[in-house]
């Protein structure tokens, strides 16, 4: 009992005098602006305001895309991917945690064994040996190299969460974008149905007037032209559209020949969207967090390095029963113990350990600089989509009213066609320009609705850096995993 009470002291004495080697994380700083450049004049966050939170799609109202954002998260597989990366960061982690705990272990057994003496000639009879017992043993984390470990592994985790979520907002923005660039596909193509039967009645008029005298077989040969033209260009859409329809299938999981999206009227409206302010946007994006979080575990792996510099201490014992006599093993005089503690020391490692050191001290070099430019970039694009949105809708309008333009002239130039003072080119040509103004028109509302789900995406989708504290928590106190 003796040796038992100085073994307790001895290891409690070195557990009070532990320390934990290598830097203490800060997180590295950052020059950030007070507002956005391109902000000016954009809608504001306000304390309550929770419009790009959680379903940010929604915003859109479109149920449709709603429906399909809905079906990524289950069915996406580069999510399934960063999921099953997550898991594996869990895993670690709590690998990293059982350092802490002493390890247990049980045994039994039975060895036969005899001898020989050579010089004599002769053999001892058999000896059998029975044993039964436990053993236990535990690595005292003197200077804090488990304890580095667990923050490493904790860190790693909270980074593979923040990935896993942005995984999932690349996978919905993308869905997004496919989607109204989709619509748009159908809004060219009824444009272009409708221009083909204008053009039809415009074929009509110059077979009528031909057949009077009063147009040349040139005007009813430059119209044929035209609606072929026409007809062709509806044909192309349907190239985009089949392509966008079968990457809206691998996005949410199905064979693009299981899958298909009824043409319907579409009129989008695009929302406002709050911004905010740079410093919330550190806490907003998950690829910003992810890389924080992995400047946090390489700070901490500095102190695993250094920590093999020193002794490591394991604490150890064995109790249990030894007979040659299997009705005799649990007796009082089978028993044996054993109970000691273990120093052990690298002497010599021809430089190992400093270049170990010398690489985790680098290592976290290169993701500091990492994260500081994965900042820059995610302030470089929200302020690339504010100013494409205020700039898109200032163009917009002037194509609205180029378009409004061409329709009167197209009024105008086919009024006077038929009173013979023009030709029909003039048509021809008043027509063209119509038909491209109408098609840029379209080309800038998909742009704009492709901005405004990148705004989004560039503001991190409503995420919230924060939750990432309750990763660790519940896999700690529970093993399970609250990402979601």
């Amino acid at each position: 009992m003796n040796q038992v009470r100085l073994l307790l002291t001895f290891g409690m004495l070195m557990m009070l005098g532990a320390c934990t080697l290598g830097p203490n994380y800060v997180r590295p700083e950052l020059v950030v602006p007070m507002a956005f450049k391109e902000a000016a004049g954009w809608k504001a966050a306000e304390p309550r305001d929770e419009v790009t939170r959680g379903a940010w799609w929604e915003l859109f109202a479109d149920a449709t895309l709603n429906d399909l954002v809905s079906q990524v998260e289950v069915s996406n597989q580069n999510i399934r991917t960063a999921e099953a990366q997550y898991r594996q960061s869990e895993a670690l982690a709590s690998q990293a945690r059982a350092g802490l705990y002493p390890s247990l272990s049980g045994n039994a057994g039975m060895t036969r064994s005899q001898s020989t003496n050579l010089k004599a000639g002769s053999a001892n009879s058999p000896v059998t040996l029975n044993s039964l017992g436990l053993s236990a043993s535990w690595e005292t984390d003197i200077w804090g190299k488990v304890r580095r470990q667990v923050e490493s592994g904790n860190a790693s985790l909270q980074a593979s969460a923040a990935n896993l979520q942005a995984a999932k907002l690349s996978a919905q923005a993308t869905l997004a974008q496919d989607y109204f660039l989709l619509r748009v596909a159908d809004r060219s193509h009824q444009l272009l149905t409708n221009t083909v039967t204008a053009y039809q009645a415009s074929l009509q008029l110059t077979r009528n007037q031909y057949a009077v005298g009063v147009a040349a077989r040139g005007d009813v040969v430059n119209a044929e032209a035209q609606l072929k033209s026409a007809q062709a260009q509806a044909v192309d859409v349907g190239v985009q559209r089949a392509q966008l329809e079968h990457a809206i299938a691998v996005l949410i999981g199905k064979p693009p020949m299981e899958f298909s999206i009824a043409q319907i009227t579409f009129n989008p409206s695009l929302p406002d969207i709050p911004v905010g302010v740079p410093s919330a946007l550190l806490e907003r994006r998950p690829d910003v967090a992810a890389a924080e979080r992995t400047v946090a575990a390489a700070n901490a792996s500095i102190g695993v390095a250094q920590a093999a510099y020193y002794p490591d201490l394991t604490l150890g014992g064995s109790f249990g029963f030894q007979s040659s006599s299997l009705g005799q093993l649990l007796s009082l005089p089978s028993r044996v113990w054993s109970l000691g503690p273990a120093l052990a020391q690298v002497l010599f490692d021809g430089g190992l350990r400093r270049a170990q050191t010398a690489q985790a001290i680098a290592v976290y070099d290169q993701d500091v600089a990492l994260y500081r430019q994965t900042a820059l970039t995610a302030f470089q694009e929200v302020e690339d989509k504010l100013a494409s949105l205020r700039i898109l809708e200032q163009e917009a309008g002037l194509q609205d009213e180029a378009v409004k333009a061409a329709r009167q002239s197209v009024d105008i130039t086919t009024n006077q066609y038929r009173a013979g003072t023009v030709s029909y080119l003039n048509v021809i040509n008043v027509q063209t320009i119509l038909l491209t103004d109408e098609r840029a028109a379209l080309a800038i509302l998909g742009n704009r609705l492709t901005a405004a789900v990148l705004l989004v995406k560039a503001l991190g989708g409503g995420w919230d850096s924060h939750g990432l504290n309750e990763v660790v928590k519940s896999v700690a106190a529970t093993g399970e995993s609250v990402v979601q």
